[in-house]
């Protein structure tokens, strides 16, 4: 009898320490399986618009191919509406809820200490996209509030991308002189007139004709804030204004260069014979037209190299990594 009661008894102790050991090893496994997440607020300007849309997909994206078994992104993206008092709001809600970090492309860059401010106060790591804030003496120094550690801009150097849309017209076999009176006319449709890339895209894109040694004339020179209808509208109007006088238009990106190029066929004028046409963006559309001889040319706007980028930075910025002012990259020539 002592010695059953000795074997239920050594039975039921292995039942406990087995059960002992279960209990204790489920969690632990569990635990090690679960992954840390990071919330990401994204902010774009405006979802319509068709660089930004490829950018901001191709950054979603990016964070989705980022994430496995012992760390995940859960980003997420709002739309400014292109109005700033919008995106403020939007900001002050990412803030609100605890974001790990913000990535933001600025509705109005003369707005960003206050927005970057308030970020930054949070203790926020901030990464700015396509759309670059001046420091205060209007260069890019990141005076005051900008120059801090937490704060970044990864874009590309939009004098860059003027220089090559002049290029391309200065490298054609007549330099842009269709009619060969000794001077390049041209009509100019710009961006946003408060976003630096169009500031630079207008000045850098004579200035290469310039530096070229070619004499210039500015029959036009209007706003058109991005959008495909403004461009078409300008360059209608020019076009039943100056006519054969117009040899060169230029557009500060790709959507107003697809108006333009509406307009132009319209208007009876033939690209690459009576006039010519370059944007900024390398959209899959206006790459098509160049190589079809629709567009001049076009600046490829790298929204892959910089959404990549830009994922990179906040990132390192999670992992507590340093953060250099500036990333750039590169644009790229795009002609037939």
């Amino acid at each position: 009898m002592k010695k059953l009661i000795a074997l239920v008894l050594a039975f039921v102790l292995a039942l406990g320490l087995v059960a002992c050991g279960t209990a204790t090893t489920e969690p632990t496994e569990q635990a090690a399986g679960e992954a840390k997440t990071y919330k990401v607020g994204v902010a774009i300007y405006q979802f319509d618009d068709n660089f930004m849309t490829l950018y901001r997909n191709e950054l979603q994206s990016y964070f989705e191919s980022l994430n496995n078994d012992t760390v995940k992104y859960d980003v997420t993206i709002v739309d400014g509406k292109n109005d700033m008092a919008e995106q403020t709001n939007q900001i002050n809600n990412f803030i609100t809820q605890g974001m790990d970090v913000i990535i933001l492309n600025l509705v109005q860059t003369s707005s960003a200490d206050a927005v970057i401010k308030s970020i930054v106060d949070a203790g926020i790591p901030l990464v700015l996209i396509n759309r670059e804030p001046l420091g205060d003496n209007g260069d890019e120094s990141y005076a005051g509030i900008l120059d801090n550690a937490t704060v970044c801009y990864v874009g590309a150097d939009a004098r860059q991308s003027g220089t090559y849309q002049g290029e391309i017209i200065a490298e054609l076999a007549d330099h842009g002189d269709i009619n060969g009176d000794g001077k390049v006319s041209y009509i100019m449709i710009e961006g946003d007139p408060e976003n630096i890339d169009a500031q630079y895209r207008t000045e850098f894109s004579v200035k290469a004709l310039v530096d070229a040694g070619i004499e210039v004339e500015c029959l036009d020179d209007q706003i058109g804030n991005w959008a495909q209808a403004k461009g078409q509208e300008i360059t209608a109007n020019d076009l039943a204004q100056y006519g054969d006088q117009i040899e060169v238009v230029f557009c500060n990106n790709d959507a107003m260069a697809l108006g333009a190029a509406a307009a132009i066929t319209a208007a009876g004028r033939t690209v690459g014979e009576d006039i010519y046409l370059v944007g900024v963006d390398a959209l899959d559309e206006c790459v098509e037209m160049v190589q079809n001889g629709q567009m001049t040319g076009t600046v490829l706007n790298d929204h892959i190299g910089q959404s990549h980028a830009a994922v990179d930075v906040a990132v390192a910025a999670l992992n507590g990594e340093p953060m250099d002012n500036y990333y750039w990259v590169d644009y790229v020539k795009v002609t037939k």
